[in-house]
């Protein structure tokens, strides 16, 4: 979920938010955007067929969510006019094109949203792209872990990392933060990025810290996914163009999930060897030039963790312990969807 109500809420006093908005219309701007697996009664609402679309939520009352909100799918029949005559909403095209370039993006997270953006000419305000409480609450861990080798270089060779007389946990704290103010100088020496590169290359190391925490968690459980999808057997008989179908289905998508995988654990790699030449070979400019060239790489590992997370998270949801059997119809409808979400995914760039 793109929460922009909460964004509002931290930085809507700020001149970057103002001057530098998501989007220009000021509803928009304050509400809620999700990536929805449609329902059977919810498909027609398009011209062309899909299972799964993007969310806006404009909340009734801004103090109070519980009062719900009104919704439209993005893309939907007669799209540009239900805005204007059920929301009350005058979009200009700017704004259309960005609802655009979101519906495009397999998930919402801050990384791909960013990369998205960017690649149309877009200036939006970092505070846009800001992690949730929440992921930084969980991944801190990780981090830490990850931060540990280049706070016992800085120590080793006698440098003065923020934070690293209390260990690793302040300095990712500010990391994590998009802090880049005073007390940040010494880390962007260690990485040898200018004042000015010293935001963007931080951003692209968080970006790859988050690619890999999200990818040890879901990859463990792809594997199982994958397994019981080649082995999943509908309720009710099966006509023979249902059961060629299911049949062909099991067997490519178990594939493809486990090359996605492995592409995603192989754009890793990449990252691990440069930052390996920082902490390990003490190469300090490739690391840094690493971070600026990498954003390029956001678009395909997003989409790709994005695509495994969704199939992942959308299996053990239907398919949790006391679950009712899935229909044929509603087996190739979930077969369909999943197998749309991974083209192209498990191919390296």
């Amino acid at each position: 979920m793109l929460n922009l109500l909460a964004v509002w809420r931290r930085h809507g006093h700020t001149d970057e938010w103002r001057e530098k908005p998501l989007f220009q219309t000021p509803a928009l701007n304050q509400g809620l955007i999700i990536k929805h697996r449609l329902r059977r009664d919810e498909v027609d609402l398009f011209h062309v067929y899909r299972q799964s679309a993007t969310k806006v939520i404009l909340p009734l009352d801004l103090d109070d969510l519980r009062l719900g909100g009104r919704f439209i799918f993005i893309g939907q029949r007669n799209f540009d006019r239900a805005l204007r005559e059920y929301f009350g909403v005058s979009v200009d095209e700017r704004d259309l094109e960005t609802l655009r370039l979101i519906d495009q993006l397999p998930s919402l997270d801050p990384f791909l949203l960013r990369e998205q953006v960017s690649r149309a000419g877009l200036d939006v305000a970092r505070c846009y792209f800001e992690l949730t409480e929440g992921d930084m609450k969980r991944m801190f861990g990780f981090v830490e872990s990850q931060i540990a080798p280049l706070v016992a270089m800085s120590m080793a060779a006698g440098t003065s990392l923020p934070g690293k007389a209390r260990g690793t946990a302040s300095l990712v704290s500010r990391i994590l933060s998009n802090t880049d103010g005073a007390g940040m100088q010494p880390l962007g020496e260690t990485l040898q990025l200018a004042p000015g590169q010293y935001a963007e290359g931080v951003f692209c190391w968080k970006g790859f810290l988050y690619y890999k925490w999200s990818a040890a968690t879901v990859l463990k459980e792809a594997r199982a996914v994958a397994d019981a999808i080649a082995t999943m057997q509908p309720a009710g008989p099966l006509d023979t163009e249902s059961r060629l179908y299911i049949e062909r289905g099991r067997q490519v998508l178990r594939r493809k999930i486990l090359k996605t995988c492995e592409t995603v654990v192989e754009t890793l790699k990449i990252y691990d060897r440069a930052y390996a030449s920082l902490t390990e070979d003490g190469r300090r400019p490739p690391f840094g030039e690493f971070l600026l060239d990498a954003p390029h790489m956001f678009i395909r590992l997003g989409e790709q963790v994005g695509a495994v997370r969704h199939i992942v998270s959308f299996w053990n949801f239907r398919f949790a312990p006391g679950a009712p059997r899935v229909s044929v119809e509603e087996l190739i409808d979930i077969f369909m969807d999943f197998e749309t979400s991974l083209i192209g995914r498990e191919i390296i760039d």
